[in-house]
């Protein structure tokens, strides 16, 4: 986990040094605090799955661009199953699916939902977000709704809404997502967390 963070820190230093943008300029793009984005570049802080979909809208590559290095351009992706590093935090565990710079429209993941994951938190991000339940029973909580989804079951909802994956029962779920972000206005846009009082049962 440490020499992940370190590599996604590196790499989100490169990323912005590319753009020249200070931190203070980061920060007002993407609406995450100066501080969150330097602890991120230290390999300090893990990233939420939310900071990275919205850091990854921000400079226009795919999620996996985040924890790879730069790639030739190619016309086909292939991420190989037993190679695509999988990176965890917030009872969450995901592998990215495009791990190069080729393509940023469509942000696929596989992601991995403890059965014991904590919290109430709920995420928001610029875009639209499509689930499939590959294993397991999820409960999708977005905006006033909640909705329960078991294998084979998809759902396709706008992200800007407050959400949250939890996982039913005593076994861990695995679903396949599939985040389009929008693309970035000249203006700052919100790339921010929304901490629910509530938990989500």
């Amino acid at each position: 986990m440490a020499e992940q963070l370190t590599q996604c820190g590196v790499r989100l230093r490169e990323l912005r040094s590319a753009r020249g943008w200070t931190l203070e300029e980061l920060a007002e793009r993407s609406g995450l605090s100066k501080p969150f984005l330097s602890r991120l570049e230290a390999g300090d802080r893990r990233p939420s799955i939310a900071a990275v979909l919205t850091l990854a809208r921000i400079y226009g590559v795919p999620v996996g661009a985040l924890f790879d290095a730069p790639a030739t351009s190619s016309s086909c992706v292939i991420v190989r199953g037993s190679e695509a590093p999988r990176h965890a935090g917030d009872g969450l565990s995901y592998i990215s699916l495009s791990s190069r710079e080729r393509f940023a429209n469509l942000q696929p993941i596989r992601l991995t939902i403890a059965a014991d994951r904590t919290g109430d938190e709920r995420f928001q991000h610029d875009g639209e977000e499509w689930v499939y339940v590959l294993a397991g029973s999820v409960r999708l909580a977005i905006g006033d709704q909640t909705h329960e989804l078991a294998v084979g079951d998809a759902a396709h909802f706008d992200s800007r809404l407050p959400h949250r994956l939890t996982a039913i029962g005593n076994a861990d779920a695995e679903v396949l997502v599939v985040a389009c972000p929008l693309p970035e206005p000249s203006g700052p846009e919100p790339g921010r967390r929304v901490r629910q009082k509530r938990a989500i049962r």
